[in-house]
Formats: structure tokens, sequence, C-alpha cells
């Protein structure tokens, strides 16, 4: 029988946060197997730390697609909630995570995500970006969640709630060449190759590249596709060096939200976006080809990791660069340049780019010279779509005179990001005695960079006939830069007393963030948060060799982003930071066969920052900043329950199982007219966060067939803040099948064929939530992959 448990740990960055997948890969390559990961080779209760963590299984990973966005191998986890509008996870603006009370969404981040237990830069849409950005699928090697109080030495400026680790597979020590190909629904399409280098004498490396593509599953016109390139390399030794690069490119066509549970009853498969130019602007302000995230990310670093016996320690150094932008079409030309009555409008006939300014006001239609029209007089328009129509006659065709010529913008909003860091941290670990052992672990981080934002406003060439643009813009909105750093520092002991092990530690983060108005339309300004001493601590008592009890806490921050400056006139002088206080509880079993867990956690969250973003049910405000406004509205009481059953019945058969009961409710800033304003009354369930979950699922492995049938419950959520839009609970089911070319014959060794069904039943169901509406969810998707090795 295969080794269920794993007994090797793989330690990212100094981390706690450890699981076997990549050793277990590195042993079977080892004894001359091909490579493969165990099926429950990673520990699923985590390691025996004084929190909670748990990690993905192979069979969560392969109810998934290799097209599929990492994010979504860890949704059976306890706690847990991922949610992506696009069955592929495509689309990064409608991608929702939740763990416990906390959440990562397009309008708010919670939950702290590293590379190889390195920094992610942030989770947001404007020049931050998730794990699917620096790793592809099939080199995942494995991922932690913490999803309380965490490990102190987690690098990430947005763990209010807990840390996702996604970790990358390590080199093989047998050479193979690796080829892929998956085709499936809705035009699905990826190929995949890697090279592994196998030991050169104590070094080793892979190298891969990867592309997919993808249309929606509403209209099925989307364009998305995605270019994935990366490498590793690892070296043997007293220092082991490891280093990492990729770059990621990517074109996604978002989908918009539904408002309201009639809206979702009315037509649960369509999100409102459209697949056809008609000519109306007013109408194709709604194209889905035009909804679009171009993102480039080039992402490398350096580690190094030294046992000197009594002292570890670890180095690292890491560069990120992102560019890219978010696209939409509104239904106008903005008016920036006075040209006169009657004359010709400066924005139609190529006299350059404007840079700043404000707008004078729309221009609709024009007639042939140019020169911009109004509608008739008392002209009421008939429009009845998108977002319930409209009754302003200059946005409708009919109100002004024959041979009137449509107007239109494709509006760019640029990104760009540099950022740069340096990571040291070192244990020592001294026996005090014959049954005292003490570990004291201290770490820096340093992170500099700068981000820059710019929108650029350009004509279509002809509204009428579709959305190709000028290639220069008529107006430049405005251009930002914003330089920014952090700092943290963190100290922990550990004494382990015979079976009882106690944790105590302080960490401390300082943040710096500038705004440069590139126009100088504004005046520069700073915004300089530090942390309190953090404090964070626990205890682990070891009942017998398989059964523990353990409890923590841990006092988390967020720092305030340069999302709050970027609003020029917005008064953020008595915006504070976010913080939150995590206690846990509990009792973990883990025996080689049976793994075993029960939490109870409570959390308060202060200091809440919530984003309160341009769409609603009445459209799009395209003048506006893209991210909105934001606020302190006081904050979220949440506390709850996770259950945790994992099994292994046969040599072949296994089964799992997870329970989450999660009471999260707002509590009130204090200012009754400012809950009020924002919808937000104290007691009400936090938005987007189920308050039950469940997870059952068995799956089949004999070493030449695999099979598995995952079901999960998520309970009702409401959608908005004031507790009026429902989204109904309801059940998805994922399968896979998978055979290995010998159980066919031995010519076909070494070829792998698998088969992946999620949303067996096609179930209709609400997915991501933010912002008080909701993204519809990706029904039935079947893709099949082929998987040559040699």
């Amino acid at each position: 029988m295969r080794n269920w448990v794993g007994t090797s740990m793989l330690a990212i960055g100094g981390s706690a946060i450890a699981l076997a997948s990549a050793a277990a890969a590195q042993d079977r390559a080892a004894e001359g197997l091909d490579g493969e990961l165990p099926m429950d080779s990673i520990v699923v209760t985590g390691v025996p730390a004084t929190y909670t963590n748990n990690a993905v299984t192979e069979p969560m990973a392969l109810q998934q697609t290799p097209i599929t966005s990492p994010l979504a191998q860890i949704d059976n986890l306890p706690g847990v909630n991922v949610q992506e509008g696009d069955t592929f996870g495509f689309d990064d603006w409608s991608t929702s995570v939740s763990i416990r009370g906390f959440q990562t969404n397009l309008g708010t981040q919670e939950i702290g995500m590293t590379i190889d237990g390195l920094p992610n830069g942030g989770s947001n849409y404007g020049g931050g970006a998730k794990a699917n950005r620096y790793i592809d699928t099939m080199n995942i090697g494995g991922v932690a969640v913490s999803q309380g109080t965490a490990d102190i030495g987690s690098l990430s400026n947005e763990a209010l709630g807990g840390t996702i680790n996604f970790m990358t597979s390590d080199p093989l020590r047998e050479r193979r060449i690796r080829f892929s190909a998956s085709a499936g629904e809705f035009d699905a399409l990826r190929f995949y190759t890697r090279y592994d280098t196998g030991d050169l004498g104590g070094v080793r490396a892979w190298i891969s590249a990867s592309h997919q593509e993808a249309t929606d599953h509403v209209t099925e016109t989307a364009q998305n596709q995605r270019d994935h390139l990366a490498a590793k390399f690892v070296t043997d030794g007293p220092v082991r060096l490891t280093g990492y690069a990729s770059y990621d490119d990517t074109h996604e066509d978002n989908y918009d939200q539904v408002y309201s549970a009639e809206q979702f009853a009315q037509n649960p498969d369509s999100d409102g976006l459209t697949g056809e130019w008609v000519g109306i602007p007013y109408i194709d302000q709604v194209y889905r080809r035009a909804w679009s995230t171009l993102r480039e990310n080039v992402f490398t670093y350096l580690k190094a990791e030294a046992d000197l016996g009594s002292l570890a320690l670890n180095g690292a150094g890491y560069y990120h660069h992102n560019h890219g932008r978010g696209d939409w079409v509104p239904p106008y030309i903005v008016d920036v340049t006075d040209d006169g009555a009657g004359n010709p409008e400066s924005e139609l006939v190529g006299n350059g780019t404007v840079d700043g300014g404000a707008p004078r006001g729309q221009i609709y239609y024009v007639d042939g010279s140019g020169r911009a029209l109004a509608p008739f007089a008392g002209c009421t328009a008939s429009l009845t779509f998108p977002y319930g129509g409209t009754s302003f006659g200059g946005y409708d065709p009919a109100c002004y005179p024959a041979g009137a010529v449509p107007v239109q913008s494709y509006r760019h909003t640029h990104y760009d990001r540099d950022r740069y860091g340096v990571t040291a941290d070192g244990a020592w670990t001294a026996d005090l005695s014959a049954t005292v052992t003490n570990t004291l672990r201290a770490g820096l981080w340093y992170e500099d960079g700068e981000r820059s934002e710019w929108r650029n406003w350009h004509q279509l060439v002809d509204a009428r006939v579709g959305p190709d643009f000028e290639n220069t813009p008529y107006w430049t909105q405005y251009s930002r830069e914003f330089p920014q750093s952090t700092f943290k520092w963190w100290v922990e002991d550990q004494v382990a007393f015979g079976p009882l092990t106690v944790t105590g530690g302080i960490k401390q983060f300082q943040n710096d963030i500038e705004r440069n108005d590139v126009f100088g339309q504004s005046a520069s300004t700073s915004l300089d948060t530090k942390s309190d001493v953090l404090l964070s601590g626990g205890v682990r008592f070891d009942l017998t060799r398989d059964l523990q009890l353990f409890g923590g806490y841990a006092e988390n921050y967020r720092a305030l982003t340069d999302a709050v400056l970027e609003n020029p006139a917005a008064d953020f002088s008595e915006l504070e930071p976010e913080t939150s206080e995590n206690w846990e509880g509990g009792v973990r079993f883990n025996n080689g066969l049976v793994q075993a867990s029960a939490t109870y956690f409570n959390t308060v969250f202060d200091n809440r920052v919530v984003f309160i973003g341009p769409g609603t049910a009445a459209g799009q405000d395209y003048l506006g900043g893209e991210n909105g406004t934001y606020f302190n509205v006081g904050g979220i009481d949440s506390e709850g329950v996770e259950l945790l059953l994992a099994a292994r019945l046969t040599d072949t058969v296994s089964v799992y199982g997870s329970y989450t009961h999660i009471d999260a409710t707002y509590r009130g800033s204090g200012d009754t007219s400012g809950d009020e304003a924002l919808n937000l009354t104290p007691g009400n369930r936090v938005a987007g966060i189920p308050k039950n979950m469940l997870v059952a699922s068995a799956d089949y492995d004999d070493d030449r067939l695999r099979a598995g049938l995952s079901a999960k419950m998520t309970g009702e959520r409401w959608v908005d803040a004031a507790n009026t839009f429902l989204a109904d609970d309801y059940v998805t089911l994922d399968a896979y099948v998978g055979v290995r070319g010998e159980a066919i014959g031995e010519l076909l060794r070494g070829i792998d064929l698998s088969l992946v069904v999620n949303n067996l039943l096609d179930e209709d169901h609400i997915a991501g939530i933010s912002g008080n509406a909701a993204w519809i969810g990706a029904p039935r998707t079947v893709v099949a992959t082929a998987t040559l090795d040699f």
C-alpha cells in the first residue's frame, strides 16, 4: 500500500506552511517511477501546527481540468468557497474567494496569496495578480491553505483571514519530456509541454510552455486566450538554491453582473452582454468582446536555504512586472475641447490627444461633417436594453434626423507595475533539557516598487460597423504614479515541553504610498500607515502520536492600498487600515489511514474598508474611477466550525468529506446615517458568505484506472449588504475518469487519458458576489486531456 500520509515536508520561505507533494514526486522519480504524485500523498489536515491548515490532495486537483484556474483546486477544503464566473476561470473580474468570513473579489482583498511562499503583490484587479498569473496548472506542486491565524512569517499585506500558498513542483531527478493536449466545450483548447533535465550532478531544472483558449459560456463569442512560459531549477548541497521565472500573457473577455433575484430568475443563463454588434452605441456598450482584461506578468525569484545544524537560514530576492489594461465601450464621445458653434468636433477629426482636463459633455450623434447633433426637442428614447433601457433621447437614433452618424468610444484603463523585494528569515533550535526544546524564528521582508495608471479614450472608426478604434487616443483622462514600499519584521519563539508546544510571536508592518499626478491636475500626496505590534500565539498538545489538540490567536492587518488615492477628490484623512483578531481551537487526528479534524473559530474584523463600485443596475459610470470609492464601515463578527474527515477504505478507494458552518454578520460604523447610505444594517449577514457548506467525494485509483465523484453544497448567500437579494443554495457535482496507457497495452505506456466533467447536473446558480451584485455560475463543462511522457 502506498504511503497515504507522506512523511517529507517542504518548508517554504521559512514558513511553517508545509506539505509533501514536491518531495513525493522526487521520491517516485528517484525510484524510477513516472514522477506523478501518489493519489493521497498530501496531508489533507496539514502540518501539526497551533493553527488550522489544510492542503489540496491529488483527487481535488484531478476534479479540475488543466485549463481551469489553479484557484479551483482549493474549493473543497473546509471554510473555503471559490466562485468564478467563467467555467475555466478566464475572467479575473468575476473571480471570488472566501475563507470563513473573509473575501477576495473585485471589491475587496482580505486573503493573502503567495507563490512558493513569496508575495503575489496583491489580488486586486488594477495592478494585482492572483495565482493563475504566476503558475501553470500542470506545474503546481501543491496548495496549502491556512484558514485563520496562519503562520507569522506569511508574506502578504492582505492576510486578514488566512493565506493561500501555491507551490511550483520541483524538477524531477530523472529526465522526462511531457506533452499534453486538452479539448472541451466552449471551444476550449490547450497545449502544454515541459522538459525536465533530470539530475545534472547536483542541479535539476525544467522548462515549460503552454497555450490555452476558450470562449464564454453565455454568448460563446469571447476570445479568451493565455500563453505561459516558465522555468525552474534547484541545486543540492549544503546551500540549496532555487530559481523560478514565469511569463504570462492573458486576454480575457469579461462577464457582467446580475443585480436582482428577479433578473436572475428571468434568465439564469444570461449575464446581459451581447455577442453581436448592432450599430446603436447604447446597446453596443454591452458588447462582450469590448469588455476585456489584458495582462502580462513576469515573475522571477532566487532563493537560498542553508541547514547549519541547529541554525536554518533562508533568503530570497524577487521581481514582478505587471502590465495590462481594462476595456469598455462607452456609448458616446467625451467632449473635451471647445471647438466653437457649428465646427466639426476635434475629437473626431484626428487633432491629436488632449492630456487631462475636465469633460465638457458628451457627443452621441454627428452629421456627415463631424458636427455634433442634438436630439429632437422633447424626444423620448424607446430603447429597452440594456440596464432596463433609457428615456434619454440622446441615445436613440430615432431622435435624430436621417443620416445621423453614431459615435462611440473605446476606453482603455492602463495598469503598469514593477516591484522587487527581499526576504530573510532564520530559525535557531536548542535543546534546553532532555524534554524541552526551544526554537526561535525571526524574519524580515522589504518590498519597493511603483504602480502607474492612466486612462485613454479612443474614437471608434465607425460605430455603425464594429468596435475597431483609432490607435491615437483623443483624450487621456488622467495619468498617475504610485511609488510604494512595504517593510515587515517578525519574531516568534516556540517551546516544546514533551507533548506540549507553546508558541508566541510579534510582527509589525510599515507601508508607505505616494501619488504623483503626471498632468499636475491634483496635488501630490502620500499615505503612510504603520500597524501596531501585532501579537500571535498558540498551543498544541499531543494526546497521542496520532491525536492533537491545538489553539491559536493572531492579530492580523491589511494596509491601506494605493486604490484609496486614485480619486483625487476623496478624503482619506479618517480612513483607517483594516485589522482582525482571530481565535481558533480544535482537534486533529491522523494515523495514516484516517485523517480528521474539528475546528472552532471566532473572528473580530475592525475598520472594514468597503468598495463602492461604479456599476449599478442603472448602468456603468464610465467617466468615474473603475475602482470606485472606499469607506470604513464598522466591521464583521464571524464564528463557526469546520469538520473534516478523510479515509482510505482499501488500497484503491478513498473518501473525503468536510462541513463548514459560518455565522458572519456586520457591525455598524456607529454612524447611523453612514450605515443607511451604504444600505448596511448591523446584524445583517455578510454578503457573499454561505452559512453552510458540505463536501463529499469518493475516489478510486489502482495505478492504471482512476475515477472520482465529488459533490459540494453551497448554502444560501446574501448578495447585498441590505440582505434583500438572496442567492439560493445549490449543489454541484464534479466527476473525472482517467486511464494510463499500460492498462490498454504496453505500446501505450507513458500515455495518460482523462475526462473531467464539472457541474455534472448542469445546475443553474449564482457564482461570485461583489458590490451588491453577482455573476451567474458556469454550466456543465466537459474536457478531455491526453498526456504523453517519454
